[in-house]
């Protein structure tokens, strides 16, 4: 196990009914003048929003509110955020919804903070290092960015999606209700589903040794997901599974299964070009492009790939032959996405095979650079990747 450090002081707020104190945990916080920060539809159908405000205004807590936020949140909105924080003096922001949301409120907290433009923070040419206090009222188990100091955010110029992450952008609080997420269809749970077993996978494959209890942990999570998932798909209204996926979403991604160990995150990468072009679900599209992954990768470490299939896919384990049960292992990951309704190639996803190499070019390698933990990948590497994809 390497060295590390954990900073993760988020506090959950968990249950039914929980958005009722977002006043309260606002005012815990330091908040002053908030602007709620959000999509809309569901949010303002089901009545979410009027709660949050009313529970603003009993804790005297005054707001402006910005909705508007799409699914692989576009600058134009952060922008705009940044705008009407100053003009309002804004001191606290607070999401309501999923990791769009909260997403584009980290994007602006810390652009609040910056004399530059924000999108520094996505290209590397700046660390965040202070920023506006956020709170989140999380609507879907996905992202995991209730708990995360990591944003992504697609900049509408080129369509390019990027990340940036900081301790300064973890949430203050993170209102999770997993009574919440029970009107979500079932596409969207299961996009959500995905998101979370790719956290986890993106950590699980390292090249760290000797790190028996995060492995564990990433197991218990998949685990949890491969059995909660489809009680959900099944059943909506199934409130304990919703709970305890909502749970995983968090655990998954606020690093505690990750700490100590080399980490991957060239799925997330490939796939970021995929959604950022043709807009698709983000879970969606981790699900055409981990397993395909997987399958280019297999062979730099065997038996990672054959203890998982044995572990969390139930699979034998094959003693003389262990690439034939990793194999087994990722069929059975392929097979599972299928079961909940995920796409499993680039038909079903949407995409085409002609804008493969746009994808590879704005994936932004180069013919020299390399990228990723567990393998280092070149741009043909990628390719190769979005080909077995197809």
């Amino acid at each position: 196990m390497d060295n590390f450090s954990f900073y993760s002081p988020t506090k959950f707020v968990f249950g039914k009914d929980t958005e009722n104190k977002c006043g309260e945990l606002v005012k815990e916080f330091g908040g002053s003048k908030v602007l709620i920060h959000y999509g809309g539809g569901s949010v303002v159908r089901s009545g979410l929003l009027d709660r949050v405000k009313k529970s603003l205004s009993e804790a005297g807590v005054p707001f402006c509110e910005l909705g508007g936020v799409t699914p692989n949140p576009r600058s134009g909105k952060v922008y705009e955020g940044i705008d009407l924080c100053r003009k309002e003096n804004v001191d606290f922001i607070l999401a309501v919804g999923g990791g769009s949301s909260i997403d584009s409120a980290k994007a602006i907290a810390m652009g609040l903070c910056y004399d530059g433009d924000f999108w520094d923070f996505y290209t590397g040419k700046a660390r965040p290092k202070k920023a506006v206090p956020v709170g989140t009222v999380l609507t879907i188990a996905a992202a995991g960015s209730e708990g995360s100091g990591d944003s992504v955010i697609t900049h509408e110029n080129g369509n390019i999606k990027r990340g940036a992450g900081g301790d300064c952008l973890r949430p203050k609080f993170s209102v999770l209700n997993p009574g919440l997420t029970q009107t979500l269809p079932a596409y969207q749970t299961a996009c959500g589903a995905t998101d979370i077993m790719a956290h986890v996978f993106e950590r699980y494959f390292t090249n760290t040794t000797d790190v028996q209890t995060t492995d564990r942990l990433c197991e218990a999570v998949l685990l949890s997901m491969i059995e909660e998932t489809p009680k959900v798909i099944k059943d909506p209204n199934d409130y304990q599974a919703r709970a305890n996926i909502m749970w995983a979403g968090m655990v998954a991604h606020n690093n505690i299964v990750g700490v100590g160990r080399e980490q991957d995150w060239n799925s997330h990468g490939i796939e970021h070009e995929l959604s950022g072009l043709y807009d698709c679900a983000h879970g969606a599209g981790l699900a055409v492009i981990m397993p395909a992954w997987m399958t280019y990768v297999v062979d730099h470490n065997v038996m990672r790939f054959a203890q998982v299939a044995c572990r969390v896919w139930n699979c034998k384990m094959d003693f003389s032959d262990p690439k034939k049960t990793a194999l087994e292992g990722i069929a059975a990951f392929r097979s599972f996405l299928k079961s909940i309704g995920m796409p499993t190639n680039f038909a079903e996803l949407g995409a085409k095979e002609s804008d493969i190499p746009y994808l590879v070019k704005t994936f932004g390698l180069g013919e020299t650079g390399k990228t990723g933990g567990f393998v280092k990948l070149t741009s043909k590497d990628v390719e190769n990747i979005y080909r077995l994809a197809l």
